[in-house]
């Protein structure tokens, strides 16, 4: 077994499980998402392949299973990087499970990554290019301040934003308020993790050949690549290397940013493109 761990969230498939098999050359791989079976045959894909790793069954919106997966890596050996690639979509949830998965989840990660953060150690959270999408007033910005003092307050004014317009678009407004958010967190808290020698940042992927992805292919995701630079939709193992060269060792200067990676999508794109596919969503 590695002397070195890593979680991978959201690590049974898509871009969660490419990373953990790049990481799993020189790290112990223990992967998290809520499908038993499908982290089975991730851990079995990673030990095939030559890698070690182990899995456990949690829910990111529980602090609770969320310190216990930490736990297990602890026990593993030394905790050196978090990969946070678990996160839901429009299609596949409510306004409300949307915040709670995609922006408390990754409060959860976040406070429990920084308990355990020392010198060379590293989070990487997946945002989305979601987040740079949408007019900024349309984000909840002085909202996120609450999320290290009152969650519950913050859970409540993002939803409140994100359902202003009605509920019929609440999820489709909630994703980019929660990646937006996932971005922001990067960003605020890169001192309290540079304190520990440690470092946090995000990665912004564009439309990647995921299940979520495809899943959200007829809301925007598929239109996207029409703007994009290369007019293909990424592939898992493309965006994996982004983030576990993010999560390693290797850019010991990199924190507090936010990477995007979309093939060129918002490189080609203006405002008057961005009204264009907002209303075809």
């Amino acid at each position: 077994m590695a002397d070195k761990a890593a979680i991978v969230t959201g690590g049974a498939r898509g871009m969660g499980l490419a990373t953990a098999m790049i990481l799993a050359a020189d790290h112990h791989i223990v992967l998290t998402d809520v499908d038993e079976t499908s982290l089975g045959q991730a851990v079995a894909q990673i030990e095939a392949n030559g890698g070690s790793a182990e899995f456990v069954v949690a829910d990111i919106t529980s602090r609770d299973q969320v310190d216990a997966v930490f736990a297990v890596a602890a026990a593993a050996g030394g905790l050196r990087a978090v990969v946070h690639a678990a996160g839901v979509s429009p299609h596949m949830a409510s306004a409300e499970k949307l915040i709670e998965i995609n922006a408390v989840g990754t409060i959860h990660i976040g406070e429990a990554a920084l308990a355990v953060a020392n010198e060379g150690f590293a989070l990487v959270n997946v945002a989305s290019i979601a987040a740079q999408m949408v007019p900024g007033f349309l984000i909840p910005t002085r909202a996120f301040r609450y999320a290290s003092t009152d969650v519950a307050k913050f859970r409540r004014k993002l939803v409140a934003a994100a359902t202003r317009t009605g509920r019929k678009m609440a999820a489709a407004q909630a994703y980019p308020i929660s990646k937006a958010f996932v971005v922001w967190y990067s960003a605020d808290r890169a001192a309290a993790f540079g304190a520990k020698g440690a470092r946090i940042l995000s990665v912004s992927p564009g439309s990647f050949d995921t299940e979520m992805g495809r899943i959200e292919n007829d809301g925007g995701a598929g239109k996207l690549t029409e703007f994009a630079a290369l007019k293909r939709f990424g592939r898992p193992e493309e965006i994996a290397e982004l983030l576990a060269f993010c999560a390693s060792e290797k850019p010991g200067y990199l924190t507090g940013v936010d990477i995007l990676c979309d093939g060129g999508t918002k490189a080609g794109m203006g405002l008057r493109e961005m009204v264009q596919l907002a209303r075809q969503a």
